[in-house]
């Protein structure tokens, strides 16, 4: 076998990065928080538009000043959040806002004033029919500011003289705006021009296209922390199962990552750590919260017998979780934890917030989930879509590996978060304890 050469290596290294780069931030520009890498986006732009066109169905665009991945999401209620600098996510409302303002933007001049800017979106509202009453009180101006903020992150507003926060003050400040139409018009993802509403844009953005099944789940790996077999149609399953090491391979070359394979699912794992947006163990109340109570739902309701089906196992995805363990443990958790860990004071007052901060995580960790409806069962598949596996083809059974009902379930990945703590007896020549720590997923 022939080695590569130093050139192929350097060559690979230099297209993963810039792979890498493009699925963190779909949007790059040449002035911007990644500028030092930009140059290195258009070196192998060719390459990486074929790329990610052959393995993802994205369309790369790349121009003079900017590279804009267009991700088509993973349908309704899948999709990643965007949030405020501190944190908190967008509500609707702030969606609105963001949405009226590029619908602005696209045709403004190239500078304008702020107060300018905010007349045309409250008129663009109002041919909407959308109500923006809010937007003259002192909480719909920081929303509205919220969603200008993440237009100058963006690149798409510059603030050329003062600020956008300028609009939330109480006298109601002014800035000078400079407006990239370009980058406004490249924003949006989805098919505008077919999409009937908000829902069905969403819907056809996510439609893998001719890729079908194959699209579909290389999406999934990439966009998810981890993908569970109940979680895919039987084509879906058919097409992973025998392709999964193939594609682990593919995965490490165009982008570093590991594929974890297990009975439940699989995972692409990071080992820089770089690509996810999402992390636990984490830093702050609820992140510490959160691995607290997965550790201990995971040692309360962990399955006892779980198995591979190839080897006649029982295959278990999700088990129920009682509707007040989780109250009772977070009880638990703020008595123990609260005081000494210098949790957030809210938290500690308001344990219901709390409860929906951490359940919000895990969820988007794809530890827990609400009971519903899955993509195995027919939810959510666009028109025409292949569901069934090819003729002939058998694949894992996945009814009946998570509970049905309505409440929470705790998922396979979970007990990963839940160490074993194994203790030997002592021996001969060490007479201390010896401890051992496993992950037992």
């Amino acid at each position: 076998m022939t080695l590569p050469s130093t050139h192929d290596v350097a060559l690979a290294a230099e297209r993963r990065s810039a792979a890498r780069l493009l699925l963190a931030h779909p949007l790059v520009t040449s002035d911007g928080p990644h500028a030092d890498l930009f140059p290195l986006i258009r070196r192998h732009a060719d390459w990486l538009g074929k790329r990610f066109q052959q393995v993802l169905g994205y369309r790369l665009l790349i121009d003079s000043s900017y590279a804009r991945l267009f991700k088509a999401g993973l349908g309704a209620g899948a999709g990643r959040r965007l949030e405020r600098s501190t944190g908190t996510p967008f509500t609707p409302h702030t969606y609105a806002c963001l949405a009226l303002a590029l619908s602005v933007l696209v045709t403004a001049p190239e500078q304008l004033l702020l107060s300018q800017l905010v007349a045309d979106i409250r008129a663009a509202a109002a041919d909407a029919e959308i109500e923006l009453d809010e937007t003259g009180r002192a909480a719909g101006k920081r929303t509205l500011v919220a969603a200008l903020r993440l237009l100058v992150g963006w690149g798409v507003l510059i603030e050329t003289e003062g600020h956008v926060a300028a609009l939330a003050q109480d006298a109601g400040g002014e800035a000078l705006i400079t407006v990239d139409r370009e980058l406004a018009r490249v924003v949006v993802a989805g098919p505008l021009a077919q999409a009937r509403d908000g829902a069905d844009l969403v819907r056809r953005a996510a439609d893998p296209g001719f890729g079908g099944p194959r699209t579909y789940v290389r999406r999934m790996l990439v966009e998810t922390p981890v993908v569970y077999l109940d979680e895919l149609t039987d084509a879906e399953r058919d097409w992973l199962r025998t392709r999964q090491r193939r594609e682990a391979q593919a995965f490490s070359e165009l982008l570093g990552l590991e594929m974890e394979i297990r009975a439940e699912g699989v995972a692409l794992v990071d080992p820089e750590d770089e690509l996810t947006d999402l992390h636990l163990p984490g830093t702050g109340t609820v992140a510490q919260a959160a691995l607290l109570l997965v550790e201990r739902l995971v040692e309360r309701l962990r399955p006892r017998e779980p198995g591979h089906p190839a080897t006649g196992g029982t295959l278990v995805i999700g088990v129920a979780v009682p509707d007040s363990l989780v109250d009772e443990l977070l009880a638990e958790l703020v008595a123990e934890y609260g005081q000494r860990s210098n949790w957030q004071r809210d938290y500690l007052e308001d344990i219901r917030a709390l409860r929906e901060a951490v359940l919000d995580l895990l969820a988007r960790m794809r530890l827990m989930a609400r009971t519903g409806r899955l993509r195995a069962e027919g939810y959510g598949l666009p028109e025409g879509y292949a569901d069934e596996a090819p003729e002939g083809r058998t694949v894992t059974d996945v009814r009946g590996v998570r509970p049905g009902g309505d409440g929470w379930v705790l998922l396979a990945a979970a007990a990963r978060y839940a160490t074993h703590v194994t203790v030997s007896p002592a021996t001969a020549v060490g007479k201390g304890t010896d401890v051992q720590e496993e992950l037992p997923l």
